[in-house]
């Protein structure tokens, strides 16, 4: 069986987001996509971490307010046709 040196071992690398204005929360992703929430708690060793590695965040960026759906977008997100629709309303 092979034995791994942990000098063969590459540390992770993970970029960093905030979550919300506030600064109560982090995004960490890796290198392959995989997120995890971290709170920022000093007490949570995820954030102890980051903290230590001197890692920075990316800025919080508030999602984008979507347009309202139209009655034909609703309807379709519904799953029904505007025949099922009559049928059901009685119309």
């Amino acid at each position: 069986m092979a034995r791994t040196s942990t000098a063969d071992i590459v540390p992770a690398t993970y970029s960093y987001c905030w979550t919300d204005e506030e600064q109560q929360g982090l995004c960490r992703t890796d290198a392959e996509g995989n997120s995890v929430f971290i709170p920022t708690d000093p007490r949570n060793r995820d954030y102890a971490e980051f903290l230590s590695t001197g890692a920075t965040a990316e800025a919080y960026v508030a999602p984008q307010e979507s347009a309202p759906l139209t009655a034909e977008q609703k309807l379709e997100q519904s799953g029904l046709t505007v025949d099922e629709l009559r049928g059901l309303l009685g119309l």
